[in-house]
């Protein structure tokens, strides 16, 4: 088996990604890829970091994102269980989002992240302002937390 085998359903032209258990060994970063990749699940994950969001608030913090879109990618979060989901039986019925033991562990990507975003925008400024060298001599990207590293 080799990476990126992934499949589109002939029905909906859905994206059906490739079981994680069923992925090689070797492609720990497409298996990352396919449980966070995307423009909203890191996002998503990020807001949770701050305690147990509603739907509502989700989608008022993304103002991007759709609804429909919002209820997808917090089910995939779910169904992976990064995402926990508590409703309440209240009137008006309430529903909460919340990370998981598993969500909770990509706190130090999420830093990670935000490190390296930083760094790179300012590096665009540099650039752009012709204070960096577009080439191998540009400034390294800031270090990584210390947690260990594995190959993959």
């Amino acid at each position: 088996m080799k990476c990126g085998t992934g499949s589109i359903g002939r029905m909906r032209q859905v994206r059906v990604r490739e079981r994680v258990e069923e992925m090689a060994d070797f492609c720990d970063v497409e298996v990352a890829l396919a449980v966070l990749g995307g423009k909203w699940k890191l996002l998503i994950v990020r807001y949770l970091d701050t305690g147990p969001h509603r739907f509502g608030e989700l989608k008022r913090a993304m103002p991007g994102i759709t609804q429909r879109m919002l209820t997808r990618q917090l089910r995939e979060l779910e169904d992976d269980g990064l995402v926990l989901r508590t409703a309440y039986a209240e009137a008006p019925p309430r529903t909460e989002y919340r990370l998981t033991s598993a969500g909770e562990s990509l706190k130090s990507l999420l830093h990670d992240f935000s490190e390296w975003g930083s760094w790179y925008r300012g590096h665009l400024r540099e650039l752009a302002s012709g204070e960096a060298a577009p080439g191998p001599e540009a400034p390294a990207p800031p270090p990584t937390s210390d947690r260990p590293r594995t190959a993959g």
